[in-house]
């Protein structure tokens, strides 16, 4: 990586997000991707589309990922040399679509029939969702397979970042990802601004928590996969409420030193 740690930072600031950014080479990308194949025949894919929440507790390979030097390098550049993981989860689009519905939307160029049901996540902001004051969160994408518009690749609204928490409602269109079923309404989401952020398989995006965002629905017959994990400052801290306690059992100091100890008691 040639670009220099305080250009990262700039750009981050401005933009709200950097990608696409290099992570894994071959022999890593293959390893990774044996590993979750195995967890997808032990679990099935309804279970590992949204489900593996965490297990960087449980599994070594998973725990390495999000300790990569080539992720810390970045990570560190933007939130500074003492940094916590938060959160981790596999994320999985798989293909939905049938062939011959797939091949007769490209025909008469409208979109295959239940379209507006298949997977797909709202326009949101992560901080929204994780209780966090103090210091900003970053979220890191890992792709473990090429992402792309047709099968959903993140898209974000540079700069979003700079406007505050905005409103949140219910989701009026079904197949949302989001556990709690929430978006951004529309009219309040500059779509005209979006920009895709496709990745190779090894490559990596990363974004700030009030970063708008969202990713379409899966209408390829790849699968989209990647690992989502997000990191904090050792000097945030969470906060409590009481229509939505959030429990941060999962937090592990990945880099430098924890002097504030936020997150010592994991079952905040």
């Amino acid at each position: 990586m040639n670009t220099s740690p305080a250009e990262l930072q700039e750009r981050y600031n401005e933009e709200g997000f950097l990608s696409p950014l290099p992570v894994l080479d071959e022999t890593e990308l293959r390893e990774a991707r044996e590993a979750f194949a195995k967890l997808e025949e032990e679990f099935g894919t309804e279970y590992t589309q949204y489900s593996l929440h965490n297990v960087h507790l449980q599994y070594p390979w998973v725990m390495n990922l999000t300790k990569h030097p080539r992720i810390l390098q970045v990570i560190q550049a933007i939130l500074g040399p003492d940094v916590i993981l938060l959160d981790s989860r596999f994320i999985c689009k798989y293909p939905t679509v049938k062939p011959t519905k797939l091949q007769e939307s490209k025909t008469d160029q409208s979109k295959p029939d239940g379209d507006d049901e298949l997977p797909y996540v709202a326009w949101h902001q992560d901080m929204r969702y994780w209780g966090i004051a103090g210091g900003p969160v970053l979220s890191v994408w890992l792709a473990l397979d090429d992402s792309q518009k047709d099968n959903g690749v993140l898209q974000v609204i540079p700069g979003s970042h700079c406007s505050g928490m905005l409103l949140h409602r219910q989701a009026t269109r079904p197949g949302n990802l989001l556990s709690v079923n929430q978006e951004i309404p529309e009219e309040l989401v500059r779509v005209d601004e979006a920009v895709l952020c496709p990745l190779k398989a090894g490559q990596m995006s990363i974004h700030d928590g009030l970063l708008v965002h969202a990713s379409d629905a899966n209408t390829s017959q790849r699968r989209r996969c990647g690992f989502v994990i997000r990191y904090v400052p050792t000097y945030a801290y969470p906060t409590e409420d009481p229509d939505r306690p959030r429990k941060f059992h999962a937090t592990e100091l990945v880099c430098g030193v924890d002097q504030f100890h936020h997150f010592s008691n994991k079952s905040t």
